[in-house]
């Protein structure tokens, strides 16, 4: 029994320690500078994915606040269960996040899926719809990526084989980006201060 525990946590580590570095930058990048503008951003997932995009569209939201710095203007397309079951009973499944980013979805947005399989039908079918309309796809993905790794702009690939650890991992790099953009608008605020006449 306890070698069943080490093992998993010996896989979790292995898939951390492997996790893409300068994707994760070029992540954290592109999402500062959707803040900056004011830029929206939209995150959806499915199942555990799901409940990633809704936890990290609240640590962008809340936990990345800085005073002196705008607000992220994020939306988890995972919360309105009204919303996805109306979509899903009247047209389909596959419907559920297109739809609801259709009327919302501008040139420049920033649009994340996460998918552990990176085939989730769904989520293609939203970013196939941002790209159109001249967002900044990002997809979060495991195993081999995939066809979401082919058809985002930005590909966080944890490429690791088993579902739960893929979504561990996905958790902890949410954690990560969120918690490096709070420290980008820390230094945004402070170099504004210091060049406000009479400080310094």
């Amino acid at each position: 029994m306890v070698d069943w525990v080490d093992l998993y946590l010996d896989r979790v580590k292995q898939a951390l320690t492997a996790a893409p570095r300068q994707a994760l930058w070029d992540a954290i990048t592109v999402l500062h500078e959707a803040r900056m503008s004011g830029r929206q951003v939209f995150v959806m997932g499915n199942g555990g994915s799901a409940t990633t995009a809704s936890h990290f569209a609240c640590d962008l939201a809340k936990g990345a606040q800085v005073e002196g710095c705008p607000s992220f203007r994020v939306l988890p397309l995972t919360d309105n269960v009204a919303l996805l079951s109306a979509y899903a009973n009247d047209e389909s499944y596959d419907a559920v996040f297109a739809r609801q980013l259709g009327p919302l979805v501008q040139a420049g947005d920033v649009v994340i899926g996460i998918s552990g399989s990176g085939n989730s039908p769904n989520v293609l079918r939203a970013i196939d719809l941002a790209r159109e309309r001249g967002a900044f796809t990002m997809g979060f993905v495991g195993f081999d990526g995939g066809q979401l790794k082919h058809r985002v702009d930005l590909a966080v690939h944890v490429e690791h084989d088993c579902m739960p650890q893929v979504e561990d991992v996905h958790v902890v790099l949410a954690h990560l980006v969120a918690t490096t953009a709070r420290r980008l608008a820390e230094d945004a605020a402070s170099a504004d201060v210091a060049r406000q006449p009479g400080v310094g």
